[in-house]
């Protein structure tokens, strides 16, 4: 049988393009690799995402719930419980949105790069896999009682991995293109 995610570093935090996530758990189930998925389609905020996480990766109740906390969960923490395998982790769908904006994206993501370079200098296979969801703007159906402008929608759309490919969520001629 081949090797899962041969192709793949052992160590990197990398978007999850053409992979499923049943695809992801059924090669840590191979390898015998710990996964830790965390849905965060319904986060908004930098502490929606900090207590998805926590709840979706059972984090031990004492998490201090800030990108320090999460480091030491996932590092020191777990290393002192005992030998490891190896760990293959979902982020999916990170939100992209006005309060958790580009910099706390690439904050969260720089917590789990570090977290791949402490398990790699202990040679355990780390990989982390992500993606992004943005929010778009209603038809026009819905209109803030003040305003004759529509309102942006709660809804979340998945940006499927070829489009990631092709174009980038947050090229303009995304957002100004009419469907």
């Amino acid at each position: 049988m081949d090797t899962p995610l041969r192709n793949v570093r052992s160590n990197i935090v990398q978007s999850i393009r053409a992979y499923s996530v049943k695809d992801l758990q059924t090669a840590a189930d191979q390898l015998g690799h710990h996964f830790l998925y965390a849905n965060l389609a319904k986060a908004q905020s930098k502490q929606d995402v900090l207590e998805l996480i926590a709840a979706q990766y059972t984090l031990p109740t004492h998490f201090g719930k800030n990108f320090d906390a999460l480091y030491d969960c996932m590092t020191d923490m777990v290393h002192k419980s005992g030998p490891q395998t190896g760990f293959i982790v979902v982020l999916e769908h990170i939100p992209a949105n006005s309060k958790f904006d580009k910099e706390a994206r690439e904050q969260l993501l720089d917590i789990f790069r570090d977290v791949a370079d402490y398990w790699s200098d202990r040679k355990i296979a780390f990989r982390c896999f992500y993606s992004f969801s943005v929010a778009r703007a209603n038809k026009g159906n819905e209109v803030a009682e003040d305003s004759e402008e529509p309102m942006p929608t709660d809804k979340i759309l998945d940006v499927s991995p070829q489009a990631l490919r092709m174009s980038s969520p947050f090229n303009a001629g995304y957002w100004m293109a009419t469907a």
